[in-house]
């Protein structure tokens, strides 16, 4: 059962539940974070006496809201679409309910009321790997994104051992905590079956990150666990670069990312940035095809080494700026990444693409310190 207090005197979107609202057990406190798909709120659970974060089911452009808190379509040519996304939301929830992995967010617990569905999850705090990126002049070193790396492949391991992908991978979308541990955030499930039912791909796909079989799946162009390698590969581009790679559609026409292992990165072997080009590699059947595929690149398991390292990699200021999982020693050597034997670009699907990046992940104005919940 819910109930709500006046909205008065705060900033919180019209849309938003109002301060004081209770679901359950669970008061809201006030607005987090608001996307074109859902709503965040900092809540406190009167059972368990703690601070949680509960997620609304809420696409705006299908859905407003009545003065009894209830959710109602702003046209009824739209229901199927929100039906399809309330389920999608729920199996989110649930899917997230049942892993449990340190880099991946935990859903506490999740229902469905006022014509809608909500979940509860810890409150995070920290920031954003984007955020932490733009905080430094210059790139980590090879030890912090081995000590962000392993966790990560980890999580991801999880859900792709379940057939699940999350298909948003990007460094908006990755947090990182106040003891270093790396999580993944925002699925965003239910926001790409809506896109999907309306056919808008621009309001799903984070072009930059998003490889070219997200565009469109035709023949041996499908998507895998490939997929969120190749957006995570895009992630360790921008640490590095301090910019995402250009998209994939343009990739596919014209390849002007350069390989960052003819690059020179202080504090990073030439095997490990090797690493980061194959599951950055436009073809899908050119990158490493799981994530056992990278581990073992990445501790010198498998094909023979290509290179050999000269030496330890330098130290750089970010070890020293937050902590981090207990980095790992670079290897001796790494093993060889196949190289694409394809001549002929890959053909780019009829699709209209904005270049903008899609930010659906919500970002906490700071207080004592920042705080997130997804």
């Amino acid at each position: 059962m819910s109930t709500e207090v006046s909205r008065a005197h705060t900033d919180d979107p019209p849309s938003a539940l109002a301060r004081g609202t209770r679901l359950g057990e669970f008061e809201l406190l006030r607005v987090l974070g608001i996307g074109g798909f859902g709503i965040v709120y900092l809540a406190f659970d009167h059972a368990l006496e703690r601070e949680v974060a509960v997620k609304e089911y809420m696409p705006a452009t299908l859905v407003g809201r009545t003065q009894t808190l209830h959710v109602t379509l702003r046209s009824q040519s739209d229901a199927e679409t929100f039906a399809l996304g309330l389920k999608s939301f729920v199996n989110e929830a649930r899917l997230l309910a049942r892993f449990d992995h340190p880099s991946l967010l935990k859903v506490l617990r999740f229902w469905e009321a006022n014509g809608t569905a909500y979940m509860a999850m810890p409150v995070l705090r920290g920031q954003t790997l984007k955020e932490l990126r733009l905080t430094h002049k210059q790139p980590p070193d090879e030890a912090w994104m081995r000590g962000l790396l392993e966790p990560l492949l980890g999580a991801i391991g999880r859900l792709h051992s379940e057939g699940v992908y999350h298909r948003d991978i990007a460094p908006d979308n990755i947090q990182i905590e106040a003891d270093g541990r790396p999580v993944l955030l925002d699925f965003g499930a239910a926001r790409r079956v809506i896109s999907d039912k309306s056919q808008n791909l621009t309001a799903i796909l984070k072009p930059a990150y998003a490889p070219i079989e997200q565009y469109a799946e035709v023949g041996s162009v499908r998507q895998g666990p490939w997929t969120d390698l190749y957006a995570l590969g895009a992630t360790l581009y921008f640490l590095l670069v301090g910019r995402p790679p250009s998209p994939a559609t343009a990739r596919s026409v014209h390849d002007d990312v350069a390989p960052l292992s003819g690059q020179a990165f202080a504090g990073c072997s030439e095997g490990f940035l090797h690493i980061i080009d194959w599951m950055l590699a436009p073809r899908p059947s050119d990158r490493p095809q799981n994530v056992n595929a990278v581990l073992d690149a990445l501790h010198g398991r498998g094909a023979p080494p290509r290179r050999r390292v000269a030496s330890e990699p330098v130290p750089s200021q970010w070890d020293q700026t937050i902590m981090v999982p207990a980095p790992l020693k670079a290897v001796a050597a790494l093993p060889a990444v196949p190289a694409s034997t394809h001549k002929t670009p890959l053909p780019v699907p009829p699709v209209d693409v904005d270049f903008e990046d899609e930010m659906e992940t919500v970002l906490v104005p700071p207080r004592s310190g920042a705080v997130r919940g997804q």
